[in-house]
């Protein structure tokens, strides 16, 4: 699994999308693994997929439930994924569940959307998607 930062993963998906569509492949799929609630209220990227590691109420991973969710999304295995959620812990399980179901190209934000917690327990301002300025959007 390949460990981008948020400014790294934001450049590789746009040469990715670049790159692809020029030879008409299709582009990388981009998951927020994140609760659908946390996706929508909290902000994401534009054009991310949710496809939650988890979700409310059992708050339980289905390792399987998730790959093959992620699979019907992708339509190939071989097709690459990058994987975002609050702080960059979630995606590395989540990504070490796609590789062992096959998956060939996966990625994951490191720090995710949210990133670290400060010395006040507060997220986005130390690192984080949102915190280095990249594109998001919220409901």
């Amino acid at each position: 699994m390949k460990h981008l930062t948020p400014q790294q993963a934001w450049a590789w998906l746009q040469a990715e999308r670049e790159r692809r569509e020029a030879i008409g492949e299709v582009a990388p799929l981009f998951v927020d693994v994140r609760m659908e609630i946390e996706s929508l209220y909290v902000g994401r990227p534009p054009g991310v997929e949710n496809i939650p590691w988890y979700e409310y109420p059992d708050l339980t991973p289905d390792p399987a439930r998730f790959a093959k969710a992620v699979e019907q999304e992708a339509g190939d295995k071989q097709r690459p994924v990058l994987l975002i959620c609050r702080s960059g812990k979630r995606t590395l399980d989540a990504g070490q569940a796609l590789e062992a179901a096959g998956f060939t190209e996966v990625a994951h934000v490191v720090h995710g959307f949210e990133g670290e917690l400060n010395e006040d327990f507060k997220r986005s301002s130390l690192n984080g998607w949102r915190h280095d300025g990249l594109p998001w959007e919220q409901m």
